[in-house]
């Protein structure tokens, strides 16, 4: 018989080459975090906001494998980027973890600095975790937590309407309710923690959803894509989509769940700025 073996030492490189792989996505990549710059347009955007920057983080999943320390970075990377307005769209705590991390980790988030508000709503492990525990650390870091409501930003006569939906896996999202009282004409930035409900506020009249949950995968390769996605964050896990009238912006979040590991999906902060359709 002339059966082929792989000799030792093929067998020795490749698994050194997976052991290194994984080395660099634990201990160097899921905490190279990258900043996305990007530029929207939207009809409805008065005047007075256009030129607004958003910071949009999400997903921090303070945890064991992200500490209060961790989150420290990203604070001062936001900081720097001076933005207007701040965004965090959900699963601050990972669900396991003890809740004693969030009193170390909203004197923190304090240190944001946002002249025209810092806004955020929960996600689904916020919820498992308990959301009176993660709302209450959200607000003593000087954020306004939205669920299924929303708040109203007024410039020169502009107004700019920030909506907030509970989680919508565990929480019991209300759209209608959120957005009661909004003019049809007037720029909404709906923030919502699973991307794939934009399927559903794409019939009402949203200018803009951000969004997280996927963390894009966690582990992507190129042409390829995300190796594995999560419920309701499948469609559209990664970026920007325009949905009728509707433009979604998934960011990739800066935690981990599951598995500690990031390969070819940096952790991310997204400066998104504003602009009217119309070149205003």
């Amino acid at each position: 018989m002339n059966d082929t073996v792989a000799s030792p030492p093929l067998i020795w490189f490749f698994g050194a080459g997976v052991l290194l792989i994984g080395l660099y996505a634990f201990a160097i990549e899921r905490f190279w975090l990258e900043v996305r710059k990007l530029s929207v347009s939207l009809s409805m955007l008065p005047r007075s906001y256009a030129g607004l920057r958003i910071a949009l983080f999400s997903d921090v999943h303070l945890s064991i494998f992200y500490s209060p320390k961790r989150l420290s970075g990203v604070v001062e990377l936001i900081n720097r980027e001076h933005p207007d307005i701040i965004c965090f769209t959900g699963d601050f705590l990972n669900a396991y973890a003890g809740t004693g991390m969030l009193l170390e980790a909203a004197p923190i988030l304090r240190k944001l600095k946002a002249p025209s508000g810092k806004f955020a709503v929960l996600g689904n492990h916020d919820c498992r975790a308990g959301t009176k525990y993660v709302s209450r650390a959200l607000e003593l870091g000087g954020f306004h937590v939205l669920i299924n409501e929303h708040a109203v930003l007024e410039k020169k006569g502009g107004r700019l309407f920030i909506v907030g939906l509970a989680d919508v896996l565990k929480g019991g999202p209300d759209l209608a309710k959120a957005m009661a009282g909004i003019p049809e004409e007037a720029c909404s930035i709906l923030l919502v923690h699973e991307p794939d409900f934009a399927d559903s506020a794409a019939s009402r009249p949203v200018s803009l959803q951000l969004s997280g949950h996927s963390h894009g995968g966690q582990v992507r390769l190129p042409y390829i894509g995300p190796l594995i996605t999560t419920r309701l964050g499948r469609k559209y896990h990664s970026g920007l989509y325009k949905i009728d009238k509707l433009l979604l912006y998934t960011t990739w979040g800066v935690g981990t769940t599951l598995l500690p590991l990031r390969f070819f999906c940096r952790p991310q902060v997204a400066i998104i700025t504003l602009y009217s359709i119309n070149g205003d």
